[in-house]
């Protein structure tokens, strides 16, 4: 079976803003660095149905991947030299992944020239920064004035059992039914069982126009590429960026099992919830799992109530082997969210009202030093506690399966991570478990811890 396609090219399915003069420099120079993220995040996305989250193999396996953007009188066309051949169906690639190759191009562009270039975003500070997201959002076409308050976030692993997959798939076949839309990380797992269940119930309602939004940034997309379901994607340029825009975005989340990156997912949004400016902002969010993996949020249930009291308790709900409750409780949710938003004047589409602290909107770079140096500790205010916790789980998904991490961990040994006695011993607890889980990547067998945490 061909692995891959000498060379072919492609234009856009819908039309594309022509690209000024100076942006396409900017990708046709083969040394540039914006040439070379678009080039890593096409890769990903052609390698869409990969069984593999591994992004050095990746890389390696189509190191002679290469990708011009070629400018033209009635818009542009991407050549492609050795893409994977399980883009393509009889020689010519699959729809929704041509969509998604010409996403990653307008993201890319755009927040090169726009932010990195232009300057034209305050990025130093918290209303700056939350505008970036809107504006990147706005120009994929993610943030709509007319839609009303359906969205749903679902977060979870990319390395789960059949029983989970098919639990998400449930779940998500149940919010179908009741005109709920789905938006995820794009992935794999429980971020495309949610799609592929709601698109059955929402063919047996005949609900048209229905939504599968994929939100991802560089760091993950290869690990993650977006799965085929996904109709409205979008690449953020870090994960504080992405996670703000999820939260922004839902009008309601729904947790499922998962690894190291969900459990930051969940700390950044309990960061957000516990905020006092928060209290009147209405978000459901919901921990779901089948019955055989009832322990699973009964485990990350000790440890958020461990580390950053029980309190933290009142800002979710554990819904156990019962996707039919999950979804009644987050249509009765985005109802009462609706309302709110009414009576308050605020947007559908994006919320402004949610408080979101600078710090956990800063982006954070995974380096030994910046690991060891996190304040693992209880002697401090929950909401930093919580930061500084994100930041470590986000250094473990990095050393997990991002590129630059995956090199750092090879290059200097694992992360180190020191804290509190007692909280150290949650979290290797809890990691352990992952680990034995086989939910830190998919291919568990080979798996080595990136990190190693001591008492201190």
């Amino acid at each position: 079976m061909q692995d891959k396609i000498p060379f072919t090219s492609v234009r856009p399915i819908h039309s594309l803003d022509l690209l000024s003069q100076r942006e396409m420099a900017s990708l046709v120079a083969v040394d540039d660095s914006v040439h070379q993220l678009f080039r890593r995040c096409a890769l990903a996305v052609l390698n869409t149905g990969s069984d593999s989250d591994d992004t050095r193999e990746i890389y390696s396996r189509y190191a002679d991947f290469e990708v011009r953007v070629v400018p033209e009188s009635r818009g542009l066309k991407v050549e492609l030299f050795n893409a994977p051949a399980q883009a393509f169906v009889d020689g010519r690639m699959i729809r929704g992944i041509r969509g998604h190759l010409f996403a990653a191009l307008r993201d890319i562009v755009y927040i090169h020239h726009k932010l990195n270039q232009g300057q034209r975003f305050d990025l130093g500070s918290g209303e700056g920064l939350t505008d970036t997201v809107f504006r990147i959002l706005r120009n994929a076409g993610i943030v709509r004035s007319n839609i009303q308050p359906r969205l749903v976030v679902c977060w979870g692993g990319h390395s789960i059992s059949r029983a989970e997959y098919d639990f998400t798939k449930e779940v998500g076949y149940q919010l179908g039914l009741r005109g709920l839309d789905i938006a995820t990380g794009c992935g794999p797992g429980a971020m495309k069982g949610p799609m592929k269940g709601a698109t059955i119930g929402h063919a047996k309602q005949f609900n048209e126009n229905c939504r599968y939004v994929g939100i991802t940034e560089p760091g993950i997309i290869a690990a993650e590429p977006p799965n085929p379901i996904v109709n409205e994607l979008v690449i953020l340029p870090d994960i504080e960026k992405r996670l703000e825009a999820f939260l922004r975005l839902a009008h309601g989340i729904i947790i499922f099992p998962g690894g190291a990156g969900t459990v930051e997912e969940i700390l950044y949004l309990l960061g957000v919830k516990m905020q006092q400016a928060n209290r009147d902002v209405p978000l459901p969010v919901i921990m779901a799992a089948p019955a055989s993996s009832g322990g699973y949020f009964a485990q990350v249930d000790r440890f958020l109530r461990s580390t950053l009291g029980d309190e933290v308790a009142t800002q979710y709900e554990i819904i156990i082997d019962d996707p039919e409750a999950v979804a009644r409780r987050m249509q009765e949710g985005t109802a009462a969210l609706r309302h709110q938003r009414i009576q308050t004047r605020e947007s559908f589409s994006f919320n402004w009202g949610l408080a979101i602290p600078h710090d956990l909107q800063l982006p954070f770079h995974p380096s030994h030093e910046n690991m060891a140096a996190l304040r693992l500790h209880r002697q401090q205010p929950v909401d930093t506690l919580a930061a500084d916790l994100r930041r470590a789980f986000s250094g473990i998904v990095a050393g997990n399966v991002k590129e630059v991490g995956v090199r750092a961990v090879a290059e200097q040994g694992p992360f180190q991570l020191h804290g509190d006695p007692a909280l150290v011993a949650e979290l290797k607890g809890l990691l352990e478990g992952f680990i034995n889980e086989g939910r830190m990547k998919l291919d568990a067998s080979s798996y080595r811890p990136c990190f190693e945490l001591a008492a201190g």
